[in-house]
């Protein structure tokens, strides 16, 4: 007989940070989860690019259109959720700013392509505009999780 609220033999991870919306802080948490994804999924390096440069697209879309009406940078909250139970990662950018609608007619051909990459390197990408400010969901599939090794230690 099982043992009442026994815990799954793998749990979901999570990496949580909210930072200045500003290019440098993004950077810094760009690299934490790098290493973090890195460290939980069992991915090889072109997935893990392909994870990485996505949630980098939505931090720092945040980071340069959500406040630029603000006299002050505002802040960005990164969630990432890896389900064990489903091998995928789900990740939320969220902002209390407003990205601004750029006209497309005269954008950069340099420039503007980065919900474009988002769409292509997720699996689902969803940008909700709210009241309170925008959120990006990114989910991507089959990212198994790093095999607990023996006598490793577990994440507190």
């Amino acid at each position: 007989m099982d043992a009442p609220d026994q815990p799954s033999a793998v749990a979901d991870v999570r990496f949580v940070r909210v930072v200045r919306a500003d290019a440098r802080a993004v950077a810094g948490v760009r690299n934490e989860f790098g290493k973090w994804v890195r460290t939980h999924l069992a991915l090889d390096e072109e997935r893990v690019s392909d994870v990485v440069l996505a949630v980098n697209e939505a931090l720092a879309n945040s980071a340069e259109f959500a406040y630029v009406s603000s006299p002050e940078p505002g802040i960005v909250a990164i969630e990432a959720v890896h389900s064990a139970a489903t091998a995928s990662l789900a990740v939320l950018v969220s902002d209390r700013g407003v990205w601004y609608d750029e006209d497309t007619t005269v954008r950069s051909r340099h420039r503007g392509r980065g919900i474009s990459l988002m769409e292509a390197l997720s699996d689902e990408t969803t940008i909700d505009r709210l009241p309170d400010g925008t959120q990006v969901r990114l989910l991507f599939a089959d990212c198994a999780a790093v095999p607990h090794r023996p006598g490793a230690m577990s994440e507190a």
